[in-house]
């Protein structure tokens, strides 16, 4: 089995296990060289649509996220910017995985709504960053997860809330 059908079969397996997968795998990679690379095309796997940003995760812990988007010319518009839904995809990944750090091992979520403003233009590499409620259980909840998106001076360009609902991961009989 080549490299990427083994990382396809593991993020087909993140929400039929019965441990976390997502801060098993970030605990074991993030400190290897190319390790937080590897990670983030794996999410990328997870989720297709999300690896078309190339975004990669530099830090996650309990409760907190921080991605990085660089800026090039697939993500841009017509005004020579980083559109708009290039943003909401960054802002979606960083919340996401923060959750997904976060969760207990039985516990699942999904996003089910988002707000999200966009402050100013958004131009050279991006940081989005992301501090989420820790979720103590599996019990069903919905939560809103704040994401802030600042440019490379650390002005705030864009602002997110993914409103997300969480509940126990389905026992696979």
């Amino acid at each position: 089995m080549s490299w990427a059908e083994n990382m396809t079969a593991f993020v087909g397996d993140v929400n039929a296990s019965d441990k976390n997968l997502i801060r098993e795998m970030w605990d074991r990679l993030h400190r290897l060289p190319g390790g937080k690379r590897v990670f983030s095309r794996m999410v990328g796997l997870a989720a297709p649509y999300t690896s078309t940003i190339d975004a990669r995760v530099e830090r996650l812990e309990r409760g907190h996220s921080e991605v990085t988007m660089r800026d090039r010319r697939a993500v841009r518009n017509h005004l020579s910017c980083v559109h708009a839904i290039a943003l909401a995809n960054l802002a979606e990944l960083t919340g996401n995985v923060a959750i997904a750090y976060s969760l207990p091992d039985d516990a699942r979520f999904i996003v089910a709504g988002m707000s999200i403003d966009y402050d100013k233009k958004a131009r050279g590499p991006l940081r989005a960053r992301c501090d989420c409620p820790l979720v103590e259980s599996s019990e069903k909840q919905e939560i809103e997860v704040p994401v802030v998106i600042e440019d490379r001076s650390g002005v705030v360009v864009t602002r997110a809330t993914l409103r997300t609902l969480i509940g126990p991961k389905k026992r696979v009989s």
